[in-house]
């Protein structure tokens, strides 16, 4: 190779190298929100995609395979004050998201994002950010499934909801902490202070969980949630806020697959087991009626 082909060389590639690096500055620095863009994981995509990948390697390879020949851990404790603290967190978050916007002067048909450093539009920003590090925090649902060795927990629907809320979350405080998407965040939260009492209760009182009888709604819950965020957001169809439409492409396709995914787990863990039940308790009379003959007035087994 002469040396004008390696000048040229080397030119193109930094071309290639100064384009990149403008691109990640313009998509990661100048696009987000000056008022987030410095906070803590927000900086940058690196820290919270680390995460993200360690969860899933943790979960679906180095963790089953450390857990493989120990016995379960119980977590007992630890399970009651997680559950706890997230039924705290979520019940802020629901508060905060009622208080601060959604019961005061936030629009329900379209809502733009306050980027202004008034304090009512930084309190909005704070909740954000706290919505996504609590979901970031909530990647130990599954690190305790693990841990106690509860693989059968450990869905599809479970691992792709854990994953891409952090990363949706992550990205609307960058971008967009505030306005018509925080509804989202607000009555998950609520769903979320009913499941995560429902957890507690079951980590406190493992002798009455059979009690809890609810359980079965929660999943209902979550599949309503969804429904009302894809009627919530279609709104940004018809109503112009300065709100991202383009939002639409992520929200809508994910809020119907998260709805099916819920109503086929809904299916298979409920519906499925209650055909299974019945079905039992038939064959169990039938079983009485068909094993046996009267003869004398006495019941007779064949």
């Amino acid at each position: 190779m002469n040396a004008s082909n390696a000048l040229h060389i080397d030119r193109m590639s930094n071309i290639y190298n100064n384009s990149v690096v403008r691109f990640y500055d313009y998509v990661f620095h100048d696009l987000s929100d000056p008022r987030t863009k410095d906070w803590f994981l927000i900086a940058s995509p690196v820290p919270g995609a680390s995460i993200l990948i360690g969860y899933l390697y943790f979960v679906l390879s180095w963790g089953p395979k450390h857990m493989e020949h120990r016995k379960p851990y119980h977590l007992k404790n630890i399970l009651v004050l997680y559950n706890f603290l997230q039924v705290i967190l979520s019940f802020w978050l629901f508060y905060e998201g009622l208080d601060a916007a959604w019961l005061r002067k936030y629009s329900w048909k379209c809502q733009s994002v306050d980027y202004s450093n008034s304090p009512e539009a930084l309190r909005i920003a704070r909740g954000v950010y706290i919505y996504f590090l609590a979901k970031i925090s909530e990647l130990l649902d599954t690190v305790f499934f693990v841990l106690r060795k509860k693989e059968r927990q450990i869905t599809f629907l479970h691992l792709y909801h854990h994953t891409v809320m952090p990363m949706v979350s992550w990205g609307a405080t960058k971008y967009y902490p505030g306005g018509h998407g925080t509804f989202i965040g607000v009555i998950n939260s609520f769903v979320h202070i009913i499941m995560y009492t429902y957890y507690l209760l079951a980590a406190l009182l493992p002798q009455y969980q059979k009690y809890l009888w609810w359980k079965r709604y929660i999943t209902t819950l979550q599949m309503g949630q969804f429904c009302l965020a894809f009627l919530h957001s279609c709104q940004l169809l018809f109503y112009d806020c300065n709100y991202p439409k383009w939002s639409l492409i992520l929200i809508l396709p994910n809020s119907t697959f998260f709805y099916f995914l819920f109503a086929d787990f809904y299916s298979h863990a409920y519906k499925f087991a209650d055909r299974k039940r019945s079905k039992s308790t038939e064959d169990k009379e039938n079983g009485v009626a068909k094993g046996s003959t009267m003869q004398n007035g006495k019941g007779k087994t064949d």
